[in-house]
């Protein structure tokens, strides 16, 4: 049954919206004003949106991406196909995913002719899962999807993941339909009891049973207007989501591998330490081959591996460097969201860009720490890439106070 508190109506019940009539001339018969009005108005629901306090984010992810490869994904409503279309995005989404949550894995799955299947596994190498989609441009396109089978493969990879860890699947679902073996009711309980986020991105139109999904395991259900909307949708999911409910601070065992040193540095006794061995997180492959001098080894078990992040196969321990961490540092301790206020007569140009202020942009924002104003433009650079404010990090009084 539905739910009776979902009172939204849908687009098609509110009657047509004449969007046209939004985008209005001037007093000279030019839009580009109104335009730059819509755009700022489009800015400041962004910054509205990134202004959410201090909110306890996710440093590990672990995240199952499932793409849709039936039959409905060689529609060319998306250019040029639907498919193509999601490959291309997704590779931008896994530089970006990497970048944000550096000590965090990600996975892939397809999901056609009623099965599902795991295309890589969770790991933290972006270039296997980019070279992965890479060749899954050539994947025929056949078949139903099978919803189930997909969060099934997908939960069982993600159920013994550390409690520390947050646990998700995104979903990019182009079907109206899906080939179920069972109760799907059971499966959504089964993730929910595993503290698992379901975000589902459809392609097509509103499904029933993929909003129920997302809302009973806390993840969100979109549905695309375009391909920029698309992008959008996907580039979401990059930020770390809140933490559910409340995880007490508990220490993580980490290691910190150092590279081999080389055969001339002579700062080995031995030639066996230089010795080619295979990297254990490619000797399932069948193209793996033996690895020079360069590698990385395990501090607790000494097992070599040629990338990090990694987690250890022969003791579990996760691997990182000491950059991947720091890179990690701002999910702990966000910036605050700076104070919007009307402009002060007193600053004529941002303090981050030096760009004077126009009459368009009616209200700037100050950091509460150090008082320095910027613009709209900056204040969502800072919050989205930055991470520091630059008012506070070139006062030394208040970078030495932020460092204690």
């Amino acid at each position: 049954m539905a739910d009776e508190d979902e009172t939204k109506e849908y687009r098609w019940e509110s009657g047509y919206e004449k969007t046209w009539e939004a985008i209005k001339e001037d007093d000279d018969g030019l839009l580009e004003s109104n335009v730059a009005d819509l755009v700022a108005r489009a800015k400041r629901k962004r910054a509205a949106l990134k202004a959410t306090g201090a909110i306890q984010l996710g440093m590990m992810r672990h995240l199952f991406v499932v793409v849709d490869a039936s039959a409905c994904m060689f529609l060319q409503d998306l250019k040029p196909t639907r498919f193509l279309c999601v490959l291309k995005l997704l590779e931008v989404f896994v530089h970006e995913f990497f970048d944000l949550n550096p000590i965090s894995q990600l996975g892939i799955l397809t999901t056609k002719m009623k099965r599902s299947e795991q295309i890589t596994v969770l790991a933290g190498n972006q270039k296997k899962h980019i070279e992965a989609l890479q060749q899954l441009k050539d994947l025929s396109c056949e078949g139903e999807p099978s919803l189930q089978n997909s969060l099934e493969r997908a939960m069982n990879g993600l159920k013994n993941m550390p409690a520390h860890s947050s646990r998700e699947i995104l979903v990019l679902f182009g079907s109206l339909t899906t080939c179920d073996p069972g109760d799907i009711q059971k499966t959504i309980k089964a993730l929910k009891d595993n503290n698992i986020r379901v975000s589902i991105i459809g392609l097509a139109a509103e499904v029933r049973i993929c909003r129920e999904i997302a809302k009973k395991t806390g993840g969100t259900y979109n549905v695309l207007i375009d391909d920029h909307h698309l992008k959008e949708l996907i580039l979401s999911q990059v930020q770390p989501p809140a933490v559910a409910g409340s995880i007490e601070a508990s220490l993580v065992k980490m290691g910190f591998p150092g590279g081999t040193p080389s055969v001339n540095d002579g700062t080995s006794d031995s030639s066996a330490d230089h010795a080619p061995a295979y990297c254990l997180c490619h000797i399932d492959s069948e193209t793996s081959s033996l690895m020079g001098p360069n590698g990385y080894n395990c501090p607790q078990c000494g097992s070599r591996y040629c990338e990090l992040p990694v987690e250890c196969k022969q003791c579990g321990l996760t691997l990182v460097s000491a950059p991947h961490l720091a890179r990690s540092y701002h999910h702990l301790f966000p910036i605050k969201p700076f104070i919007e206020r009307a402009q002060v007569p007193n600053t004529t140009h941002c303090f981050a860009c030096a760009k004077l202020f126009v009459e368009a942009e009616t209200n700037v924002y100050e950091c509460e720490n150090c008082h320095q104003i910027v613009c709209l433009d900056c204040d969502l650079f800072i919050r989205e890439t930055l991470h520091t404010c630059p008012g506070c990090a070139s006062d030394p009084v208040t970078a030495q106070m932020k460092t204690n």
